[in-house]
């Protein structure tokens, strides 16, 4: 049960109110946005609530079970705040929100209703509609580790141990030419051997994407000259003499960690376990019944 503020409670007894959504929303990024359906700028907890993107919120679908509330708030994009490309660059993706119920002409007089998370986002040429999960959406999420044959530790992270800042894992180029969308040939990476920054991370230094990170799918050489293939296109088009700082990549597998990165010791994953193919197997005449890989 929520707690009114008296003033507020007394305004809704009224009959006739002025009431409008706000929408705070935290990007991954620690930067904060605050909209609202109401046809001015309100503001309150130092956040001024702009109504330029024109959200309308829909109604909240609610059960009492543990399934995911949610709620949909639909805008145009006129934002300057709020564009196609940010939306499509994950900018707005799982972002925290806070939907709070305000009177609009005393915004002291307000209600948060609930808190959530940006889920699934629609959009269009000119709109979009966001889609505002509940905490409950955290519950969905799987936990724990997994027993397979390779590793399941993110390559770099305190479960993992490799040190990816160390020049050894480590580069910096700039790109010379593009040859598709996700391709391109680079500078700065003449060191290093075919292979040994696929399934690694790129982060862009400067140039449009400049701080957004992103995976590489392949790293080859050609004549002596890096060739990195992402693993999608960046939305922001790539140009040449754009810098960025290259990580070394990991396939997930107990010779890669022992040879690569002599981290055998913190391998996280069960390569000796038996598969189901053993579970499956058959007698034969011929034996083979070792619990080995068929």
């Amino acid at each position: 049960m929520k707690s009114l503020d008296p003033n507020f409670q007394a305004h809704l007894d009224e009959g006739t109110t002025t009431l409008a959504w706000c929408w705070r929303i935290t990007r991954a990024d620690g930067v904060t946005f605050g909209f609202t359906d109401h046809d001015r700028t309100l503001t309150f907890d130092s956040t001024d609530f702009e109504p330029e993107s024109g959200l309308t919120a829909s109604e909240v679908r609610s059960g009492s079970d543990l399934s995911v509330d949610a709620q949909d708030a639909e805008g145009v994009l006129t934002s300057d705040r709020i564009t196609e490309t940010d939306i499509l660059d994950g900018r707005w993706d799982n972002a925290e929100v806070e939907v709070w119920r305000v009177n609009w002409t005393d915004t002291g007089q307000r209600v948060l209703m609930r808190r959530g998370a940006i889920g699934q986002i629609r959009r269009g040429r000119l709109a979009f509609v966001a889609e505002v999960r509940s905490l409950a959406h955290v519950l969905g999420q799987t936990v724990g580790r997994t027993f397979q044959a390779t590793c399941d530790a993110a390559l770099g992270d305190i479960r993992c141990g490799v040190d990816l800042d160390d020049l050894t894992y480590k580069g910096t180029g700039t790109v010379i030419d593009l040859l598709r969308d996700r391709a391109f040939t680079a500078s700065g990476l003449g060191g290093f051997t075919s292979g040994w920054f696929t399934f690694g991370t790129l982060e862009w230094t400067s140039g449009a994407n400049a701080g957004r990170r992103t995976e590489v799918l392949g790293h080859d050489l050609t004549d002596g000259v890096a060739v990195l293939t992402l693993l999608e296109a960046p939305v922001r088009a790539i140009d040449e003499s754009d810098g960025f700082t290259i990580r070394a990549g990991c396939d997930k597998r107990i010779e890669t960690c022992g040879t690569k990165f002599a981290n055998t010791a913190n391998f996280r994953g069960f390569p000796h376990i038996p598969g189901q193919d053993t579970i499956l197997r058959y007698a034969t005449r011929d034996g083979g019944h070792d619990g080995g890989v068929l």
